[in-house]
């Protein structure tokens, strides 16, 4: 169709505009590299611009890039459509997605795509309507009106429901006083998300160790680049210490963002900030509204908002002059993303620290086997607080041998638990019981035909959920009625719930306490979040006598009335292939047991096991944790398991089992002959079939030194090319072996 036919039937079409020359454009998508676009005369980009680009049929968001084009003529390219009134991304963080994407083998554009989350934000805020005081006067003065002229006298421009609110008048007050000409409308900027912070609103309560340690830290954040572990034990002050750095960085001008591994559960953590610095931090997390993190993500990259507190998610957050991350509770897995770009936070922040010029304090009673050798290297700082703030008592420390004192029948509480928690209600306190496993029992079988209930699209049983009435799949979601007959013989009443959840020692905690005050924290609990938080602070204020909980539980809360702390299966942990078993069940057990006895009170720690021989439990009851690094060091370096070596993870996938097992085999053959390092496989992977995919695990072994990226890439590009339902996910360093 010619360009008079198309005039007759749509009139005359606007002319693309001409470029003038052409840039390289990222845009979110799982493209090797940027694509060229031109530049239209008059439009001025420069490398950050966040700009809008066609891309097919669609128009898309994309960031102008470092480099230069590929020489293309600026006239045969597609020219950009929009450049976005937004501060550019910095060079600190182009050069940040660039490394992240190149450690990580992912396509750059996904990894910049995390720092774009908030499309909407690129655009600034709309100015806001308001009143201030105006040159006519009201014909007849009311006490109502006099307070609002009062108010408005003072030269600020308000919100109109603000300055109602202050005044104690309603908005009609305001309306009249308008119409009359007293008051003007005038345009204000939107409100601030959260206030400043004032780092001299208080002063922090430190004392002995304290005081060095944020001294140090306070150097350190004057210093520039540097890692910092701190390195106490719960209840030891560590946070109060390292709001002294936060301190310190807001004195320089600085924004500070604060990492923590389940953000929307720390309200007591905020209400902390609050208290020492007046203002809370922002938030950043996936339970944030839509309107929320566009608001967030703005007024960061304009750097109106100086401190953020957020899940790993906050570190790909465009700061304006970000001078120091903090990672609270450095250890935990949670820190880990699993999903599309796989990642871990704690060691992308040290790495955004390094590109950016400033510190980053670890933070953890319990650090990582590689932040121990860091530190212990010199690689790190180290700050050691080995006491509790005030002298407060560790808790003391006790292995219940299940073999010796079993539960009885039916139960799996023993009796030596069941009375210690007898005289801690009998005195007032709390007792906290610890099982890491969600629902009401984690396996349901025919008494008749020992039929059990799996996932049809997993190989993972169904977890019975009691308080739901569902049987679901913690691996994809899959959820049914829990059934009354066998699907299989059709027996009616002979299906047995097998092994404790939660939900089954909560039931069993009130056979034997009815008249105790009993709570289940979980994360699959209804009310989600809001729910968890109320929760948590009804425990904190003494609401509750007995609380049986997840991993939830060992996320730093402080709950002053818990004395004593009962952990169900203390073996649970170790019932696998990981070889991070040992370090992740002592952490857990010691996190979970650092609940108790937080304000002074005397406190116990009673842990139920069948191996109270292990290592892990010896040193979890003698409290001689540094015997555990040590063992668990040499045993790394010994089999050059990380840090003394290098992992990763190749994970094929189909929807047929023959398709992912041929890939992974192919792969397997193309694997570079390289000195050094090992392929592994393939094998079906622990969970063989997740969300109705087949999956078959490699992993890469090699020396510190090796060249693992390198490897893998000349694996990839040489092995079979992905088609049909094939995929192959790359995870270096990981932290799950399912």
């Amino acid at each position: 169709m010619t360009q008079d036919s198309l005039s007759s039937l749509f009139g005359d079409l606007p002319e693309a505009p001409k470029p003038g020359r052409s840039v390289p454009v990222l845009v979110p998508m799982p493209a090797p590299g940027p694509y060229s676009y031109g530049v239209p005369a008059g439009m001025a980009v420069e490398p950050g611009s966040v700009v809008q680009v066609p891309l097919g049929p669609r128009q898309v968001i994309g960031v102008v890039w470092d480099g230069v084009s590929d020489g293309v003529d600026p006239k045969k390219l597609r020219p950009m459509t929009k450049v976005f009134d937004c501060p550019p991304l910095t060079k600190e963080m182009r050069s940040f997605i660039d490394w992240v994407a190149a450690y990580t083998l992912s396509p750059p554009g996904l990894v910049a795509r995390m720092a774009l989350r908030a499309p909407t934000a690129f655009d600034p805020e709309p100015m806001v309507e308001g009143v201030q005081i105006g040159q006519g006067q009201p014909e007849r003065l009311t006490p109502a009106r006099h307070r609002v002229m009062e108010l408005a006298s003072e030269g600020f421009a308000w919100t109109k429901s603000g300055l109602a609110h202050a005044a104690g008048v309603s908005t009609s007050v305001v309306d009249g006083l308008l119409k009359s000409g007293a008051l003007e409308t005038v345009f204000m900027a939107p409100p601030p998300v959260v206030a400043r912070p004032d780092p001299d609103f208080s002063e922090g309560r430190l004392d002995g160790l304290q005081v060095d340690a944020a001294e140090e830290l306070r150097e350190a954040v004057r210093d520039g680049f540097s890692v910092t572990l701190i390195d106490g034990v719960t209840g030891s002050g560590k946070t109060e210490v390292y709001f002294e750095a936060i301190a310190e960085a807001l004195k320089n001008g600085k924004q500070v963002l604060i990492l923590l591994p389940e953000i929307a559960l720390t309200a007591s953590f905020l209400e902390r900030f609050q208290d020492r610095f007046g203002a809370k931090p922002a938030e950043w997390h996936s339970d944030l509204s839509p309107k929320m993190r566009e608001k967030v993500w703005r007024q960061v990259t304009t750097g109106e908002i100086r401190v953020v507190a957020g899940a790993r998610s906050a570190l790909f957050l465009p700061f304006e002059e970000l001078g120091l991350i903090v990672v609270d509770e450095e250890h935990d897995p949670a820190y880990k993303q699993e999903d599309r770009v796989f990642y871990n936070a704690r060691d992308m922040a040290v790495v955004r620290g390094r590109i950016g010029g400033f510190p980053v304090a670890l933070v953890s009673a319990t650090p990582s086997v590689e932040s121990q050798v860091n530190a212990r290297s010199g690689r790190y700082n180290l700050i050691h607080m080995p006491t509790r703030f005030g002298d407060a008592a560790l808790p003391d420390l006790h292995l219940i041998d299940m073999r010796r004192h079993p539960p009885e029948r039916g139960g799996f509480l023993s009796p030596v638990l069941l009375r210690g928690m007898k005289k801690t209600l009998e005195k007032g306190e709390q007792s906290l019981l610890f099982l890491n496993r969600r629902g009401y029992a984690p396996l349901t079988l025919c008494r008749v035909c020992g039929h059990r209930f799996q996932c049809p699209q997993c190989s993972s049983w169904l977890v019975e959920h009691r308080f739901k009435g569902q049987i679901q799949c913690h691996q994809c979601g899959y959820s049914e009625p829990t059934p009354h007959a066998c699907p299989e013989c059709g027996t009616l009443d002979h299906l047995a719930a097998c092994g404790p959840g939660v939900e089954r020692i909560a039931e069993e905690v009130e056979r034997h306490f009815p008249e105790a005050r009993t709570i289940v924290l979980s994360s699959d609990m209804a009310g989600g979040v809001r729910r968890l938080r109320l929760e948590l602070e009804a425990i904190a204020k003494g609401e509750a006598d007995i609380v049986v909980g997840t991993q939830l539980v060992a996320k730093g809360h402080n709950f002053p009335l818990m004395s004593l702390v009962g952990i169900v299966d203390a073996d649970l942990g170790l019932a696998n292939g990981d070889p991070r078993a040992a370090e992740r069940t002592f952490q857990l057990l010691a996190q979970v047991t650092g609940r108790a006895g937080r304000s002074g009170l005397k406190s116990h720690g009673l842990i139920q096991t069948y191996q109270p021989a292990h290592p892990v439990m010896q040193a979890i009851a003698s409290g001689d944790r540094d015997a555990f690094y040590d063992r668990e060091i040499m045993e790394r370096e010994r089999a050059l398991l990380p840090p003394f070596g290098r992992l990763a993870s190749l994970i094929v996938s189909a929807d047929s089992r023959a398709d992912a097992e041929t890939h992974a085999r192919g792969l397997r053959a193309a694997a570079p002959a390289v000195s050094g390092v090992a392929v592994l496989g393939p094998a079906e992977a622990p969970l063989a079939l997740v969300r109705g995919r087949h999956r078959f695990r490699l992993l890469v072994h090699g020396q510190r030194t090796s060249d693992m990226q390198g490897f893998l890439r000349a694996m990839l590009v040489n092995g079979p090319k992905v088609r049909g339902s094939v995929h192959v996910q790359v995870d270096i360093d990981p932290q799950s072996f399912l």
